[in-house]
């Protein structure tokens, strides 16, 4: 079973915490080791200062009476420490230890002070953390100094020794301190920790969760913002993905369905019809009548099948620009020309285009002229009989815009804001339109937004519509 986010950065943060716990304190633990080792050196060297200072400039005949001297003793209990001296061949002479004021034996006074010790203190103070060489069952500090007379001839030499115990049970407590001080704060740490960790992984667990219910096709579950972290953007964001999502899926769905009745109407008007012919429902001499339809039909869905092509390349980027310079006024005459029977039986009034001179563009010719087709189509089949259509440009600094305004019928305003929509159709301006696809607007805006222009659309009802479009001016 995989460990979850939430598990594994807990317990990630808890064993840093833990680890850095652990680094301070053996650093800790090494500086008080070293800072109380070192006090107590010196005051095992204070000792035997002063007792050094006390035999200081005597001689050896009157060496034992200074060691008697309770001077020599209160140092000792002062300082918790055993002081004795020994002589220059490592017999101790006296000892402040409890055993020597019994009767005069210790431990100290069974063995020798080693040969080798005694040699280096004629060169420097003795100072270590062992067992002297022997003269111990177990590890002391010891600080030793060597004893000269007045002619600087060496005498003997004074030992100071203390247990570790102390010391031991003093770092313990400061240990025990340490931890017992810290226990409240690392229990915070902990509950805060968890707190923490609990907040950053809910929004991803939610996450999660809403994920696998859009997996299902549920797009209702949204996560909660509180904040104004990165967790908090982060959701933010993933809300603002599921929305678009729900609106793509929405135009999926109307995609789908629009389609489907775009695709349904012309098959079932073709099925019947050759249904017809086929069964003999419809006579012979009106064979030819509706096999017009039945063609006029299958054009249609070739048209629907050709700006589902263009749809698909435009949307999925496969379609390339090739721009050249051209004359936009040259364009419009020869759609103007193709379009030439449809005008005059309609007692068109086309207008405009005298006064408009040269336009030349910096765009893909084919792609101009698709929009400019549309434009130029939707205007003959809206405008009213004996009607007219006017065109004109508008040359700026750095753009041109074209607008081809036509009279008629006009769109209602409130279908202004989705003209240009795929498979939008007016339902009183454009019903009377079998053959529209509903794909022309939205593949002619998409074409100019891919050259970097707008298109936009006027019109008043019962009155006029126009149409225009605005591209750079990269002459």
């Amino acid at each position: 079973m995989k460990q979850k986010f939430f598990k594994k950065f807990f317990l990630t943060t808890i064993l840093i915490v833990l680890l850095s716990i652990t680094f301070i304190t053996v650093i800790l633990s090494f500086f008080v080791s070293t800072y109380l080792t070192n006090e107590k050196l010196k005051i095992l060297e204070d000792n035997c200062t002063a007792i050094f200072e006390l035999c200081n400039e005597v001689d050896s005949n009157k060496l034992k009476d200074v060691m008697r001297s309770e001077v020599f003793f209160a140092v000792s209990r002062a300082t918790e420490a055993d002081v004795f001296i020994c002589d220059t061949k490592g017999n101790v002479a006296i000892c402040s230890c409890e055993d020597w004021k019994i009767d005069g034996l210790c431990t100290h006074n069974s063995k020798r002070v080693s040969s080798n010790i005694l040699q280096r203190l004629k060169t420097q103070d003795y100072k270590e953390n062992g067992n002297l060489e022997g003269l111990y069952d177990k590890t002391l500090f010891t600080y030793a100094k060597l004893l000269k007379n007045s002619d600087g001839l060496a005498v003997g030499a004074v030992f100071s020794t203390l247990s570790p115990t102390n010391i031991q049970l003093f770092y313990r407590k400061i240990l025990q301190m340490f931890f017992f001080s810290a226990l409240v704060p690392i229990a915070i740490m902990f509950c805060a920790e968890y707190i923490i960790s609990y907040r950053f992984t809910r929004p991803l667990n939610l996450m999660a969760e809403a994920s696998r219910s859009m997996a299902k096709g549920d797009f209702s579950k949204r996560i909660p913002v509180s904040g104004n972290d990165e967790i908090s953007e982060l959701a933010v964001a993933f809300n603002q993905m599921t929305s678009s999502l729900v609106q793509i899926e929405g135009t999926r769905r109307s995609f789908i369905a629009n389609i489907s009745h775009e695709l349904k109407t012309p098959m079932t008007t073709i099925g019947g019809f050759i249904d017809g012919i086929i069964d003999g429902t419809i006579p012979k001499e009106r064979h030819n009548y509706y096999l017009g339809v039945v063609s006029n039909e299958i054009k249609r869905l070739s048209r629907l099948v050709q700006s589902m092509l263009s749809l698909a390349k435009l949307e999925s980027g496969e379609l390339k620009v090739n721009k050249s310079n051209f004359d936009l006024t040259d364009l419009l005459f020869n759609i103007l020309i193709s379009q030439e029977q449809r005008i005059n039986e309609n007692s068109l009034e086309i207008s405009g285009l005298e006064e408009m001179g040269q336009v030349f563009l910096n765009a893909d010719y084919d792609l101009i002229y698709q929009v400019a087709y549309n434009l130029i189509d939707n205007a003959i089949k809206f405008t009213n009989k004996g009607g007219k259509i006017t065109f004109k440009v508008n040359r700026l600094e750095n753009k041109i815009t074209f607008k081809i305004r036509n009279t008629g019928e006009g769109i209602d305003e409130k279908d202004l804001p989705f003209i240009f929509d795929r498979f939008y159709k007016t339902d009183r301006s454009r019903s009377r339109v079998k053959d529209s696809t509903g794909l022309g607007l939205y593949i002619a805006n998409t074409i100019v937004s891919i050259h970097g222009g707008e298109m936009a659309v006027q019109s008043v009802k019962n009155s006029f519509t126009e149409f225009s479009f605005t591209l750079p001016n990269n002459q």
